[in-house]
């Protein structure tokens, strides 16, 4: 592909022309990407790149049905929601579907952002309250109502950066947090917290409009919540006079493989009352979501103060996200999510018993985290190693992302259409890798486990298996399924 300038221009025009604050990836040698498709991009040079981060190209870059969508939609109208079109109305009565039923009214917006924020908006003035409760470490936007709600961007502003009608919650983090998986019952430990952040704040006569939360954090450091703790938390909160805002823009539409939503990991007697969706919705397209129930709805309606978005539910957006619910419901991709990340999950719980460096493995579907430690019994954060490995792995053509409030948490969240080789082959290079690293910090690799354990792994046929397939979920900490002639080695490396 013939490109207008050389990359070192491109930099050199990005640095004159787009504000500092906006970072690249790999600032210290940026890549530039010039095309994609399905799982893979490719840098100006042709160079291909396993893409292992890209939850926005949810059904995979580039998809021929998705394109196909979007470009006939164009060449007949593109307008705003004010006029009438069965794409708008189709595209509600599909998303809704996938809720349960009382989640049945639809704002349709541009961003993750813009739902948020208006999830907020939603939120206030249905009761009348104003105050929020969020959680440790958690992102929920760049907008300026969201930076106040979202402590991993307003820590960084300094001690008093927090407002006083915000309130956070300690994140429910079983391996790291306060309450670890020894404890009987941390989901109710950590809806406890919440209750009493709740009743101080009483104390001092405020009010709680809303409890926000991603289903699962994601910049928060690949966090699932216990079972149990949202439906103990929307009690409280809801006893209080506020709302259950479900965050799903990072992990929604399939992603976590059972259920459509992250939420439904709960169980099916959670509803939160607010669910927001963005990044994946539209496959790169520019767009998101808020649904809620008819109650609030109207509560909000009942200001006499119009809602109107000019690019929000335009009939080319609502062409592309029926696209996507297509391609999802078509190709399998939730069934994909299962197989795929349940073999992931294995994978690297077997890199868990042989490297010191890994000291937990947590995900679900295809939302895995890999936290690195310096020391597995104090859980010491490894954030320079885990910065080392994601420039590595960059060399060998893999794209990984590092985060988390210490920025040691490898983050797999590829498009959905990640196969089984693509893990294999991630995991193969990363374990050479961490060898690597360990050798060169003195760090020894426990190369006994990899013997020592007697079971099997999953077949990929047993794997491949819709029915009755299981989802791995939580945190990998016992022993690891693993193939005793050892399939991880350097030399899969010597051939780049």
């Amino acid at each position: 592909m013939e490109e207008l300038y050389s990359k070192a221009e491109t930099l050199a025009l990005r640095r004159k022309h787009i504000g500092p604050s906006c970072k690249v990836f790999y600032a210290k040698d940026p890549l530039k990407i010039v095309r994609a498709q399905g799982q893979y991009m490719f840098d100006e040079k042709g160079e291909k790149y396993l893409d292992c981060i890209n939850n926005v190209a949810h059904v995979g870059h580039s998809h021929p049905y998705v394109i196909k969508a979007a470009t006939k939609q164009m060449e007949l109208l593109n307008t705003n929601s004010r006029f009438l079109h069965d794409n708008l109305v189709q595209y509600a009565q599909r998303l809704t579907a996938t809720l349960p039923e009382k989640l049945s009214v639809c704002y349709f917006v541009n961003s993750g952002s813009e739902a948020n924020d208006l999830a907020l908006r939603l939120a206030r003035q249905y009761r009348g309250h104003q105050d929020v409760i969020t959680l440790e470490n958690a992102y929920h936007g760049h907008v300026t109502s969201l930076i106040d709600i979202s402590p991993y961007k307003f820590n960084q502003l300094g001690k008093d950066s927090k407002k006083e009608y915000v309130h956070v919650a300690p994140s429910p983090d079983i391996y790291r947090g306060k309450y670890r998986e020894d404890h009987p019952d941390p989901a109710s430990a950590y809806a406890e917290e919440v209750k009493k952040i709740i009743e101080e704040a009483q104390k001092n006569g405020r009010k709680i409009a809303a409890f926000i939360a991603e289903s699962m954090q994601s910049c928060g450091g690949q966090v699932i919540p216990p079972v149990g703790y949202f439906q103990k938390v929307a009690e409280y909160v809801r006893a209080a006079g506020g709302v259950f805002i479900a965050d799903e823009v990072q992990v929604g539409f399939g992603r976590v493989g059972k259920h459509f939503w992250a939420f439904q990991l709960q169980g099916e007697d959670f509803v939160p009352d607010i669910v927001t969706m963005g990044k994946p919705i539209g496959n790169g397209h520019p767009m998101s979501c808020v649904v809620t129930t008819r109650e609030i709805a109207e509560g909000f309606g009942a200001s006499g103060l119009e809602y109107f978005n000019t690019f929000g539910g335009n009939p080319v957006s609502c062409a592309i996200g029926l696209a996507v619910l297509d391609v999802i419901e078509k190709e399998d991709l939730q069934g994909n999510a299962t197989r795929v990340g349940n073999y992931l999950l294995e994978l690297l719980a077997e890199q868990k018993e042989k490297h010191p460096l890994v000291g937990d493995i947590r995900g679900v579907g295809l939302f895995v985290g890999v936290d690195l430690v310096k020391d597995k019994q104090k859980r010491t954060p490894a954030t320079a190693e885990a910065l080392h490995l994601i420039y590595k792995l960059k060399e060998h053509q893999i794209l990984l992302s590092a985060d988390g409030p210490y920025r040691n948490i490898l983050k797999f969240k590829p498009p959905m259409c990640f196969t089984m080789e693509d893990a294999k082959h991630a995991v193969e290079t990363l374990d050479a890798l961490l060898t690597e690293l360990e050798e060169a910090t003195g760090m020894k690799t426990e190369n006994n486990a990899s013997t020592n354990v007697q079971c099997k792994r999953k077949t990929m046929e047993e794997s491949s298996q819709p029915e009755g397939a299981s989802e791995s979920i939580g945190h990998m900490n016992g022993a690891a399924c693993r193939q005793e002639n050892g399939i991880y080695s350097k030399k899969t490396l010597s051939a780049k």
